[in-house]
């Protein structure tokens, strides 16, 4: 008999002990270079020039075609589909039953019957559990991460982003870009063969995405290349392609919604034992047997303007009550901006005598698959969670995506965050150290303002 994540939550006594005594080790990129030139120069080009991020192998793909896809995704997402035109993608959220969060993906509309969802695990089973089991007329085709996959991959992704990066696109094209609002798409010729181009954006700068069928990538790439050598464009490697959300806000690794509750019973039960929402880490300074403690509504992570009661949808009646109850209003997402002088402490502290702080990798801080940190004020109150962290040379200072209470979320206010586990877990890339308090600046989420005032305008309007 197959074994499911309810099976390996039986045998770990919990869902919290099941994925804080994770052996897996940290996330890394499989199938692209760790960096081109350094990390640090790939980070700066995003915001001086143009780069060119392969987004080929990280991510998990899910085709969805038939009659119903249209359906299957309005049944499990906040987002209206009241208007969703051919060649455009939504930012798609779900949430379960009691209304927290279970994730987002990208979701491209590729024909009137046929979508492709793209992103992390959690969302990605979430979609095809519900279109296995819904009784859906659709058929799927998916695909894995390179490091979990034999052979290549179905489609090549290829975004140029940068201040610069239209120069680049024209060069490559041959002629004029046209105009598209952003998360929506165009047709495009690069090096003799049609690509599918959405306006988009990762780090709070311009682009565009590339996709198409993995057998066209070279000629894709090597026109792109050629076009970014006359117009001074890097390429950016897996190091820093990790750390570009730490500037555009955008949380990539909230815990899915799905070990407790009725509503995602049957879930747990379709995923096996060895699925990634199984054998997932969680790890941070934040620390509560009871992992819904660790759970997020789709308003904590500012999805709130993305959700729209104009369709029928899993959790629609307790979204409905968090705005009711005033819910939807206790707690904002924040970029952290970390005290330089703590952080040096800590990088400082490898050559103390005695057991140092917490190790911190660079230029991505986290160690375990979903980071935890605690927020609080000087004085111990606890105010939020710090969930993604690492260092930014733009801004030369650590960062974090964090959530805390509403009381503290203007930008300015000082908070500590605490680094390092309290009780430490046994999970591979947690050394014996000692936890520290960091102070830390609020500031907005995008931190980029640019970011800021074109992101959340233009998926507002396509939500």
């Amino acid at each position: 008999m197959t074994r499911n994540l309810d099976d390996a939550i039986a045998d770990a006594g919990r869902p919290q002990t099941l994925l804080w005594e994770s052996q897996t080790p940290a996330t890394t990129i499989a199938g692209m270079a760790p960096e081109f030139t350094n990390w640090r120069d790939e980070q700066l080009a995003w915001r001086r020039t143009s780069v060119l991020f392969d987004q080929s192998h990280h991510m998990w793909n899910l085709n969805v075609k038939g009659p119903d896809a249209l359906k299957l995704i309005s049944d499990t997402a906040v987002n209206s589909t009241a208007y969703f035109p051919v060649d455009a993608a939504k930012q798609y959220v779900a949430v379960n039953g009691e209304g927290n969060l279970i994730g987002d993906n990208i979701l491209f509309r590729y024909e009137e019957d046929e979508f492709q969802a793209v992103g992390m695990a959690a969302t990605i089973n979430w979609l095809q559990f519900h279109a296995e089991t819904g009784g859906y007329d659709v058929e799927l085709w998916k695909d894995a991460p390179s490091a979990m996959r034999q052979g290549p991959p179905r489609v090549y992704r290829y975004e140029v982003q940068g201040p610069g990066a239209i120069e680049v696109i024209r060069e490559a094209v041959g002629q004029d870009v046209p105009s598209v609002k952003f998360f929506h798409g165009a047709r495009m010729t690069i090096g003799g063969v049609q690509v599918r181009a959405l306006r988009h954006g990762m780090a709070g700068e311009p682009g565009f995405e590339f996709v198409g069928p993995w057998e066209e990538r070279e000629a894709v790439h090597e026109a792109l290349l050629a076009a970014g050598q006359k117009h001074g464009m890097v390429q950016v490697g897996g190091r820093a392609y990790l750390t570009n959300t730490l500037e555009s806000g955008w949380l990539p690794r909230p815990l899915p919604a799905i070990y407790t509750g009725e509503s995602t019973a049957a879930h747990r039960r379709w995923l096996s034992d060895t699925s990634p929402d199984a054998r997932a880490s969680l790890g941070g300074s934040f620390f509560s047997p009871d992992v819904e403690d660790y759970y997020f509504t789709p308003y904590d992570l500012d999805y709130g303007r993305i959700v729209k009661f104009d369709h029928d949808f899993i959790g629609r009646s307790a979204l409905e009550a968090q705005v009711a109850d005033g819910t939807a209003q206790a707690n904002k997402k924040v970029t952290l901006v970390w005290n330089r002088e703590d952080t040096a402490k800590i990088m400082g502290s490898m050559f103390d005598e005695g057991i140092g702080a917490k190790h911190m990798a660079l230029p991505l801080a986290n160690y375990a698959t979903y980071q935890y940190d605690r927020v609080q004020t000087e004085g111990g109150d606890y105010v939020g969670r710090s969930n993604y962290v690492g260092y930014s040379s733009n801004e030369r200072s650590i960062l974090s995506i964090s959530v805390v209470d509403a009381a503290h979320a203007e930008p300015g206010t000082e908070v500590v965050v605490l680094w390092g586990e309290n009780p430490a877990s046994s999970k591979v890339q947690v050394e014996d150290h000692r936890q520290v308090a960091v102070r830390a600046t609020v500031q907005p989420a995008p931190l980029v303002a640019k970011a800021r005032s074109e992101y959340r305008s233009n998926t507002t309007a396509s939500a």
